[in-house]
């Protein structure tokens, strides 16, 4: 299969399928005292204490000089950064710094945007994915996203996760498919004998799963996560997290947050942006999760992660 017609992608080998939740802490550090470096040193320095969560993992988006406009108004200054296989990288950072506008631009889903104009490139497995001959629908299709705020189709359940999967074409044991996606998502035991009762009578929680299971239907590579928590009671964001951990040795995950407890739990790498001086978003600081929030490089990094901003 390919991306329009720059010939095949190399997936690589996949991971393990073990669905083991690891539970992880990362104690947010008040008394660190960072050296300000270069975006070039932030990006490519590893873990003090070891070798990065990335070292040795495959490249899956290489961004390269990335900057977004909306028309005449800049939402986003030129970045570079790299996101590595079966890692959960965070985006985090103040409301308006360009955080969602660089996980849609991921996946092309703000091709339909007025005024959306991205300059740089943005290689997906080393294929550019605003190259003039790439498939959208392609893209998608290996780059899932499931949104903010749970959008279940107005269908029962079994449609709901069935829906992509026919319109792909992806017909062939149709009834193995939605029960796999509905597993992945930890939501089979919950909705199995009423899978043709409509999908908005499910709690608020159960819907964000339900999305996430008709992400996966499609077996993409790809999860964009954008805030999938931040509508939900605390015991649904932690089923979210714990799939999320789940899902990882399969999906790699990019998400965007704005709870820096959800970063910490959850998140291999985290990448923390900001506005300058013109109200245009910007990368600070990009590394290991435990190392953004213990020991930042940044002094603006440790005082969004302490609470002093944002």
């Amino acid at each position: 299969m390919t991306l329009g017609d720059g010939g095949p992608i190399t997936l690589g080998e996949g991971a393990s399928s073990g669905t083991e939740v690891v539970s992880r802490r990362v104690r947010i550090q008040t008394t660190a005292r960072p050296q300000t470096t270069t975006p070039s040193q932030r990006a490519t320095s590893p873990d003090r204490d070891g070798a990065s969560a990335a070292t040795g993992r495959a490249v899956v988006f290489d961004a390269r000089g990335v900057s977004v406009s909306y028309g005449a108004k800049r939402a986003l200054a030129p970045i570079t950064m790299k996101i590595y296989r079966n890692l959960i990288t965070a985006l985090i950072g103040p409301s308006g710094c360009g955080k969602t506008t660089l996980l849609r631009s991921l996946n092309r889903m703000n091709d339909s945007v007025p005024g959306f104009k991205l300059e740089g490139q943005i290689l997906y497995h080393g294929h550019d994915v605003y190259g003039s001959a790439v498939n959208r629908v392609e893209v998608r299709r290996r780059i899932g996203m499931v949104f903010q705020k749970p959008n279940p189709f107005p269908k029962s359940i079994y449609d709901n996760i069935a829906w992509a999967p026919r319109n792909l074409g992806l017909k062939q044991d149709l009834d193995e498919r939605v029960e796999r996606a509905l597993r992945d998502a930890a939501l089979w035991d919950e909705v199995k004998d009423r899978l043709r009762d409509p999908a908005l009578g499910l709690s608020g929680g159960q819907q964000q799963r339900l999305c996430i299971a008709r992400a996966v239907a499609i077996e993409p590579d790809v999860l964009l996560l954008d805030e999938p928590a931040s509508a939900l009671d605390p015991i649904s964001t932690l089923a979210i997290e714990e799939l999320m951990q789940a899902l990882k040795p399969r999906y790699t995950i990019v998400i965007v947050t704005h709870n820096m407890q959800q970063a910490a739990r959850t998140a291999d790498r985290t990448a923390f942006f900001s506005l300058d001086d013109n109200r245009v978003g910007t990368l600070i600081e990009y590394d290991d999760t435990e190392k953004i929030f213990m020991r930042p490089a940044d002094t603006r990094t440790r005082d969004y992660v302490t609470g002093r901003f944002g």
